[in-house]
């Protein structure tokens, strides 16, 4: 078959759908490949794609119908999911259909609209992931301020913006495409244009990965600065609420409370301390506090690892062949299944997405198990 032009990246370069049209020969994937592999193929990647759709539509469901999870910061999470719910119904099922049979069938218009589909949602999915960091590090480090900015209105905008600028990424291959009489064998962007492939692969990914690096170092320090804030360092020495009890004979039991000096008496766990037959109570509300803090502080702080790392492996590899290939041209080549499961990969990150925003949020996990159980129920 006649070889075509390889992609260019996220929308010319930077975008799933163009590396499985990358300039290979369809027989070199395809014809040599059995039936048995292509039906198993075709299972993996369509339970993937069920997955993904099922885990954001709960991340919506259990947003829209817990009162509880209607923040802004919320609110910019379940557009994140509704995002990445439009990459599994817009995009994966069609993708699918070309990585098994090699070859695209559905014409140029549809291809058109599938590409771009591609390239808005995919790059729009990554910059939510941006907004949701800015989000999290002007809370934690101007809180008092951005409390009264953080509003449902600011969250629309942020929104809007990353759709905007996600638009205009997948717009510019428009212009250049140009539709085809004959039956179209290959659903491509035009790689020619060197300066859109990288103006949309560094907008869609590599931009946004050195800021979440920076934010998500910036958070990580205040928090571990934090941490070392709430650990006290002596638990000596500090007011306290005691019970003074004297229980004499011939008498009835009577209570009465003082404030006294606790000076290297304190127990960690609350318990009474028997002093001279008076029993005082340390109080460790306010130590348990600073505990139950830092141990937020902590977990927040490991989830941001996981976040950053999930989207550097599963983007990282696709951009860096996107960018890499245009440019070399005939210099470089790799194998058709290669692309295929880094686009894949890519992809990938929209299932993970709900899993981590949700499962490392307390009141997500709460909210989920209630919304499991009633629609059990019912």
């Amino acid at each position: 078959s006649e070889e075509g032009p390889p992609p260019a990246g996220c929308g010319a370069v930077a975008l799933p759908g163009l590396l499985l049209s990358m300039e290979q020969p369809s027989s070199v994937y395809q014809d040599g490949t059995p039936l048995s592999w292509k039906v198993v193929l075709t299972i993996i990647l369509a339970l993937i794609t069920l997955a993904t759709i099922l885990s954001n539509a709960f991340v919506i469901a259990t947003v829209y119908q817990s009162r509880k999870l209607h923040t802004p910061a919320n609110y910019l999470i379940a557009s994140l999911a509704v995002t990445d719910l439009l990459v599994s119904i817009l995009v994966m099922p069609i993708s699918t259909m070309y990585t098994v049979t090699g070859k695209w069938t559905l014409g140029q218009i549809v291809c058109d609209i599938w590409l771009s589909s591609d390239i808005t949602c995919c790059t729009a999915s990554i910059l939510h992931l941006c907004v949701i960091a800015l989000d999290r590090y002007w809370a934690i480090t101007d809180a008092v301020e951005y409390s009264t900015k953080r509003t449902p209105k600011r969250a629309a905008v942020m929104i809007a913006l990353v759709w905007i600028f996600s638009i205009s990424i997948s717009i510019p291959p428009l212009f250049w495409r140009q539709s085809k009489a004959e039956e179209v064998a290959d659903c491509v962007v035009n790689s020619d244009h060197i300066l859109y492939t990288i103006y949309s692969t560094v907008g869609a990914f590599y931009f946004p990965t050195l800021l979440l690096i920076i934010l998500y170092g910036r958070i990580y320090v205040e928090a571990r600065s934090r941490i070392l804030k709430q650990t006290p360092k002596n638990t000596g020495k500090r007011l306290t609420r005691a019970h003074l009890i004297t229980d004499s004979p011939g008498s009835t039991s009577s209570v009465t409370s003082i404030n006294c000096k606790a000076s290297e008496v304190s127990s960690e766990t609350g318990s009474p301390v028997y002093m001279n037959q008076v029993r005082v109570k340390v109080s460790d509300a306010l130590l348990e506090k600073k505990k139950l803090t830092a141990a937020r502080e902590r977990k927040a702080t490991k989830t941001l690892g996981i976040i950053l790392g999930a989207f550097i492996v599963c983007w990282l590899p696709f951009f860096i062949i996107t960018l890499v290939l245009p440019i070399c041209k005939d210099a470089c080549w790799f194998h058709m299944a290669i692309f295929d499961f880094f686009t894949w990969l890519g992809y990938l990150n929209s299932l993970i997405n709900p899993i981590i925003y949700t499962m490392s949020n307390e009141d997500f996990k709460q909210a989920f198990h209630k919304l499991i159980q009633f629609r059990c129920r019912s």
